[in-house]
């Protein structure tokens, strides 16, 4: 995808936006941001659970708590992680049966909308 198609993209473009927010506070709240950071990446370290479930996990939340910004985020850390349009699909659609229409309407909107933009869409995305 060249400059102008990424800046023509509204997925980038938001992932764009949260990038320059995120380096917004760093340098207005260091210190909180640096906490903050060292807490989330310890959260999505390997673990029991491999990263590919803690973003499907995380893809879910996002999901069910209505919050775009962390839906396109988690979306693509699905796809970075290797997962399939199925997996991503079923982890949203479990996370539907926890929040009704508002949940479906995001995974049949923003989530398909990802994984047309920045994972094909094609089944194994891999």
């Amino acid at each position: 995808m060249d400059q102008q198609q990424q800046q023509n993209n509204p997925i980038e473009m938001a992932l764009q936006e949260y990038k320059q927010g995120i380096g917004n506070f760093t340098q207005k709240m260091p210190n909180i941001a640096k906490k903050f950071n060292a807490f989330t990446e310890a959260c999505f370290e390997e673990g029991k659970l491999s990263q590919k479930e803690k973003q499907m996990i995380a893809l879910g939340i996002s999901v069910y708590s209505q919050d775009e910004y962390c839906i396109i985020y988690h979306a693509k850390g699905c796809i970075d992680q290797g997962c399939t349009e199925e997996e991503i699909l079923e982890t949203v659609g479990v996370t539907a049966a926890f929040g009704g229409g508002a949940a479906m309407s995001q995974a049949v909107t923003l989530v398909q909308e990802c994984i047309s933009e920045l994972g094909g869409n094609n089944s194994q995305m891999q």
